[in-house]
């Protein structure tokens, strides 16, 4: 399995990968991206099997890569990694596409309790 990891923070993306790890989500590949624009077009390079994405970041927001992602057919799950918990984003992100929003900060648990169905 594949799981692309897109947040303009490279220590945030860090520590994304080792929350997973902590989660028990061990094995898997973990392709980066610094933005959405990088994120877009690794999601189609790289067919990843699972999308965590910030929502703030330059270039391309985490929510103009969804709704971009979604408009090409591709149906990736797709969950936000982000402080924007508030819940009119919470409602756009589920009417975006989004599984799932997960609030910074995090700890294991909170990714093992969304990601268990994606990738058990």
């Amino acid at each position: 399995m594949k799981i692309l990891i897109a947040d303009d923070s490279k220590a945030m993306r860090q520590v994304i990968g080792h929350m997973l790890r902590q989660a028990g989500y061990s094995g898997f590949k973990v392709v980066e991206a610094a933005d959405g624009v990088e994120a877009l077009a690794k999601a189609g390079s790289e067919e990843p099997d699972l999308v965590l994405s910030d929502w703030n970041m330059p270039n391309k927001t985490g929510i103009e890569f969804l709704q971009e992602l979604r408009a090409s057919g591709n149906e990736v799950p797709f969950g936000f990694v982000t402080t924007e918990v508030s819940p009119e984003m919470r409602a756009l992100a589920t009417q975006s596409g989004a599984a799932f929003l997960i609030g910074k900060p995090f700890m294991p648990e909170d990714f093992q309790r969304v990601l268990d169905d994606y990738l058990a």
